[in-house]
């Protein structure tokens, strides 16, 4: 009796073959959390486009069991990092040791050399600190001692933060922000979903161990690699890369805002809304796709100005009045 295959090591997996396993990935996760369909989305599309997901929500509401279970539900390597004020540079990234039995230094690789990192509360360590991430999101390596060191593929960082107002946090800078290709706020269930989650731990659920939940591996780095692939075939009309730059000029162009989308937040747009297509089942970007995905993809690469924050504008609020503002194309 031979065993079987793990899900998604197969080279030759077609687009289809990834597709399906990508979208088993949603059920599995469902095992283990209740709602957040929105954050799983984000996941996916983020894994398709080599990007990464910064999960914004009040404690208690799953972000760090839904990366868990994400892990659970993908046969790849992940790795934890709890960040706490006290976490150094070399903790994520690695150092340079001494070896004792050869009496010279070595690299010893850090948790971020992994295909899933979970960045746990991210916003509860220095600014210094969370900047040890950006080589490594941006261009998929670390540099250390003068040599770079490339990371595994694919290559996902899902990272979690408290909102900014609550205590012991650290505001992440805009170009730590910038790397994340969407920001995803997970909310307080509903009633219905608050119910069924009272009643998995009623009947013996315990959130620290995923395995017993039943999720299994459904997809892996073939199927994501395949799934990539796919995207970068998912064709885009004139009119809709025309749609994705008004947008960002709309941006540019509000009187709330300081910052507004720079191009690189465009080609995110465009990057995303391609993954979404695809994972959809369609080999063209529509306008609503691009709508679908612009509220995760831009909302937090806007800075509103001080006085549109003393009025208490928010910035969702000058994203959507700038979406509405363009024209969608035909």
């Amino acid at each position: 009796m031979t065993d079987s295959p793990t899900p998604g090591t197969d080279p030759e997996t077609s687009d289809g073959d990834a597709r399906e396993r990508l979208a088993a990935v949603r059920a599995e996760v469902a095992k283990a959390v209740v709602g957040q369909d929105a954050a799983v989305s984000g996941l996916l599309v983020a894994l398709l486009c080599g990007g990464h997901v910064l999960m914004e929500g009040v404690p208690g509401v799953a972000k760090t069991l839904l990366v868990r279970t994400l892990a659970g539900a993908l046969s790849v390597e992940t790795r934890r990092v709890q960040f706490t004020p006290d976490l150094m540079p070399g903790d994520i990234t690695g150092s340079m040791v001494i070896d004792s039995r050869q009496g010279e230094l070595s690299f010893r690789e850090g948790p971020i050399f992994t295909n899933l990192l979970l960045a746990d509360e991210i916003n509860r360590t220095p600014p210094k600190t969370q900047s040890a991430l950006l080589e490594a999101m941006e261009e998929g390596q670390v540099s250390v001692d003068g040599v770079s060191r490339p990371l595994p593929r694919p290559f996902l960082v899902a990272a979690t933060q408290n909102p900014v107002e609550y205590e012991g946090t650290y505001p992440l800078p805009e170009a730590q922000l910038d790397r994340f290709l969407l920001k995803v706020v997970l909310p307080v269930p509903d009633r219905t979903a608050e119910l069924e989650i009272l009643r998995r731990h009623a009947d013996g659920f315990d959130p620290r161990d995923v395995a017993a939940a039943g999720v299994t591996p459904v997809a892996g780095a073939a199927d994501v690699a395949a799934g990539r692939a796919a995207v970068g075939r998912v064709q885009v009309s004139p009119e809709v890369a025309g749609y994705i730059v008004d947008i960002a000029r709309a941006t540019r162009e509000s009187p709330s805002l300081s910052l507004g989308v720079s191009p690189r937040g465009a080609t995110a747009l465009l990057r995303s809304a391609r993954a979404w297509a695809w994972l959809t089942g369609r080999d063209f970007v529509t306008p609503d796709d691009v709508k679908a995905l612009a509220h995760a993809t831009l909302v937090h690469r806007l800075a509103l100005r001080p006085e549109a924050e003393l009025e208490g504008v928010d910035v969702a609020q000058v994203l959507a009045s700038a979406l509405g503002s363009v024209p969608v194309p035909r």
